[in-house]
């Protein structure tokens, strides 16, 4: 075990559940997404701000906008881990997707992991 599970979970054992180091870059990606701005109190700039925009009129713009916000906070906050590469963002009534493709900069693995949450 290198890195703590993200969410926290037991193992069989009944010990931290761990996690490898591209399980945990997967899972830093997403608790950046759906992190919002301001709410890690030691990181105020933190996150993406993603779920506030599901309220906002669906446009190419704001898909644009969304994309960029996106991509940004992926190079500020994990651009030592991971070389970006493609970021999709899509929205329906019920459902939140983001698409994010990256190579990790460790073992030049590429990947391209699919997260998900319900609208709020």
């Amino acid at each position: 075990m290198t890195e703590l599970q993200f969410p926290y979970a037991f193992d069989g054992r009944g010990r931290t559940a761990g996690s490898d180091a591209a399980r945990h870059v997967r899972d830093l990606v997403e608790q950046l997404l759906f992190t919002a701005p301001g709410e890690r109190v030691n990181r105020p700039t933190l996150g993406t701000g993603l779920m506030q925009l599901v309220y906002e009129p669906s446009s190419q713009d704001l898909a644009s906008a969304t994309q960029m916000l996106v991509q940004g906070a992926l190079q500020q906050w994990l651009g030592a881990l991971i070389e970006l590469g493609d970021v999709t963002v899509r929205s329906d009534e019920s459902l939140f997707e983001v698409q994010v493709a990256y190579r990790l900069r460790a073992t030049g693995e590429a990947r391209t992991d699919v997260f998900t949450r319900p609208a709020p």
